[in-house]
């Protein structure tokens, strides 16, 4: 163990009772971390929260994590995870905000209260969770500590967008936002930020309801791919043998991807632009940025191929 990879780190990981977050927390306990499990146990919908979900899986890995069963998004939450690594480990070097919670519908049937709760889990929370870790972090620097390691667990529907997706892809979208801010705010401490789009089978994927064949197509491969591919890339990413910072990546079995991030890609300083005429204005633009424009490509379709495994 004295050569495992996180070997004397503490971590915070938020929904990491199941799925990706379970898988992202046994390989840091194998690596040698201590990690303080954060999950109320909440069904995908983000109701009827169960922390024996959480007690179960911290007593199968043993006396390195401990529970931590409040629901994150909630005020005080954050500020009471954070105490209690700090009590329970006497540090907190890793952050993976990883809880999610789904409630899909088509733009014209979404509700505003299924709008705002996804929010506060899926970008409220890691918002609380990060003003409340950093400051704890950034101390520990200054004591000498190796800088920490953040992770953001986004999707591609924030990056690509998805149909019926609007809370999820706004909030996951967000979490790109605060990455690179936080990744920013934070680099003069040493401590780095990634944001990590993962495809695995979790109960997100699980609850997909596919549209049309190309959709059931991708829900049944993604549901083939275990988590525990995206364990091993979070591992190296929250180790300070990673020198990334404020990057998305993304990871479907054993491909590796790096997103781009949004910068402009045509600009036109036309003389009809010094003038009041809209349709001149739009005749330079059709013709200007024609080859550049962004299609309607959903995420679904866009990595419907088959995983390397």
């Amino acid at each position: 163990m004295n050569n495992a990879l996180l070997e004397g780190r503490v971590a915070l990981v938020t929904g990491g009772a199941r799925g990706i977050g379970l898988a992202i927390v046994r390989a840091f306990v194998q690596q040698g971390a201590r990690v303080l499990v954060a999950d109320s146990g909440a069904s995908i919908s983000g109701v009827d929260a169960d922390p024996a979900v959480t007690e179960s899986a911290c007593r199968e890995l043993g006396d390195r994590v401990v529970p931590f069963v409040d629901d994150i998004s909630q005020p005080g939450a954050a500020e009471r995870a954070v105490a209690t690594a700090l009590e329970s480990f006497g540090a907190l070097d890793i952050v993976v905000n990883n809880a999610a919670i789904l409630r899909d519908g088509f733009i014209f049937k979404s509700r505003r209260e299924d709008w705002q709760r996804v929010l506060e889990v899926n970008l409220h929370g890691p918002f609380a969770v990060l003003a409340a870790a950093t400051p704890a972090m950034r101390d520990a620097v200054k004591q000498g500590r190796a800088p920490g390691r953040i992770l953001n667990v986004v999707s591609t529907a924030g990056i690509v967008g998805n149909l019926g997706q609007s809370a999820y892809a706004s909030a996951k979208a967000g979490l790109i936002g605060l990455t690179r801010v936080t990744a920013m705010d934070l680099a003069r401490a040493g401590i780095a930020c990634n944001a990590l789009a993962p495809f695995a089978a979790t109960r997100v994927t699980d609850a997909i309801q596919p549209a049309n064949d190309g959709q059931a197509q991708y829900k049944t491969r993604a549901l083939a791919i275990p988590p525990a591919y995206v364990a091993r890339l979070a591992t190296w990413l929250c180790s300070s043998a990673s020198g990334f910072t404020g990057q998305i990546l993304g990871v479907r079995g054993r491909e590796i991807f790096l997103f781009g991030q949004a910068r402009p890609v045509a600009r036109v300083a036309a003389d009809v632009l010094e003038r009041q005429d809209a349709l001149a204005l739009g005749g330079v633009l059709e013709t200007e940025f024609a080859n550049s424009l962004t299609d309607l490509t959903t995420d679904l379709e866009l990595f419907n191929t088959e995983p390397l495994l």
